[in-house]
């Protein structure tokens, strides 16, 4: 299954597909020599200047609207807004198919979304939730467009500039900056919250898109373009899904989508409200924005760069099994400290169990995060990237988008308890998954593409 099949799709006369090849390395480098490389360094900031959009719709946003005494089911529908993400795929041939007149097909598309995404952020703070709660709504639209947007560039100049070998190491790289960009909404925004203005805090987290600009005009260099920019109707949206089915065959790639949808389920709507879960549990701002965030911090990081070096090891299917499990497990850790109910006072017992369950669970979410992006990544046609890697994000989005909308509903209703349990019962199908997807035993080594 996990084995690429010789496509009938290979069309020796097609345009897109003539020069394509997969970028190898003839040698095995150890894990050390992979490590500090330019390659590596630019997956840091493609991570931080990814994540931190997303970040601020995920934990920054509901944070300032719940402060602003915005009810719990109106924050869970603001999880709607993220349509774009689950939705990027129709565009993302767009991207591949206009160049821009400055930078080249990939950094030019990066510093456009990059420069939008610093502007429409700040803009937050010219607005109040109680007065222009629908003109936010535009603006975290607006966002979630272009931040959707920049994750098509990112992912298809990440996957283009790194081997085949790397794509473990390197996703997981960039997933622990993507997670670390989450400490600047999600941690010092918050701080400064309790301190300043949302004006301001709105004005400083956005001045945070700069390091993603200096990477795009000074680190990063545009990859050589092996294919040709897509013509045609056909070439830009039929081919890249018509080369996906025709090469793993409909049932393995009807049950690759199957599975991309569900693996992250139950971790993602674990999470969904986890700020104002966290401000109901007792806690203040500044607690969370110190101990919730920092407290998962360095486990995810080490765990995260542990399980790059693993997955050069183990391969990336043995990954997603082991890590997974882990993944699955620490949501209990949510079911635990829900079942306490709302502290009367925060003292030092509170603190260190939220810092335990937040560190289990950037373990958990670290690792399974960084062996189902290098899954992904894999699962790609170099000739049909940005379109194809889109398909399979915009998939694993629609959880966070159009389920975890309803996770407010659900929390009034079942209360923070059984919530969380059933967010642990919807983890296990995308595990089940893997034995058809990723068989323990089946991984393949290289993958080529005619």
């Amino acid at each position: 299954m996990s084995e690429n099949k010789q496509s009938p799709y290979q069309a020796p006369n097609s345009s897109l597909m003539s020069d394509t090849t997969v970028k190898q390395n003839p040698t095995k480098k150890p894990w050390y020599q992979q490590i500090f490389t330019r390659s590596m360094l630019i997956c840091i900031f493609t991570g931080f200047t990814s994540g931190l959009p997303l970040y601020l719709l995920i934990n920054l946003i509901p944070a300032w609207l719940r402060s602003e005494s915005i009810d719990l089911k109106a924050i869970g529908l603001f999880a709607l807004i993220q349509l774009p993400f689950t939705w990027k795929f129709l565009w993302s041939p767009l991207m591949d198919k206009i160049i821009p007149p400055f930078l080249g097909r990939r950094r030019g598309w990066m510093f456009i979304t990059q420069v939008v995404l610093l502007v429409l952020i700040a803009t937050f703070s010219f607005f109040s939730p109680q007065e222009d709660l629908s003109k936010i709504s535009l603006i975290c639209l607006g966002v979630a467009f272009f931040s959707a947007s920049q994750d098509i560039v990112l992912d298809a100049f990440r996957r283009e500039i790194l081997t085949d070998q790397e794509l473990g190491l390197g996703n997981s790289i960039h997933v622990n900056a993507y997670r670390i960009a989450s400490l600047i909404p999600g941690s010092l925004s918050l701080i400064l919250a309790d301190h300043f203005p949302w004006s301001t805090v709105f004005l400083v987290t956005a001045l945070f898109m700069l390091p993603g600009v200096f990477m795009t005009l000074c680190l990063a260099k545009e990859p050589p373009l092996n294919t040709k920019a897509p013509k045609t109707f056909r070439q830009s949206f039929i081919e890249p899904f018509v080369e996906f089915f025709s090469r793993k065959g409909v049932r393995s790639a009807l049950l690759i989508l199957l599975f991309i949808f569900l693996y992250k389920l139950g971790d993602s709507m674990s999470t969904a409200l986890a700020t104002p879960f966290y401000m109901d549990m007792g806690f203040s701002k500044s607690d969370i924005g110190v101990i919730a965030k920092n407290a998962g911090l360095w486990p995810a990081v080490i765990s995260g760069i542990l399980g790059g070096i693993w997955m050069l090891r183990m391969g990336i299917n043995k990954a997603l099994w082991l890590f997974g499990v882990v993944q699955v497990v620490t949501i209990l850790g949510f079911v635990w400290l829900a079942d306490h109910g709302t502290f009367a006072t925060i003292g030092s017992y509170e603190r260190i169990a939220l810092a335990v369950v937040i560190g289990a669970e950037a373990v958990g979410v670290g690792l399974g995060t960084a062996a189902f992006v290098a899954f992904m990544a894999r699962e790609t046609n170099p000739a049909f990237t940005a379109t194809q890697l889109a398909l399979f994000t915009s998939l694993s989005a629609v959880p966070r988008t159009f389920i975890n909308s309803t996770t407010g509903y659900l929390i009034e209703m079942l209360g923070y308890t059984s919530f969380f349990w059933l967010c642990f019962i919807l983890a296990f199908p995308g595990m089940i998954l893997l034995h058809w997807v990723a068989p323990w035993h089946g991984e393949k080594n290289k993958t080529t593409f005619n």
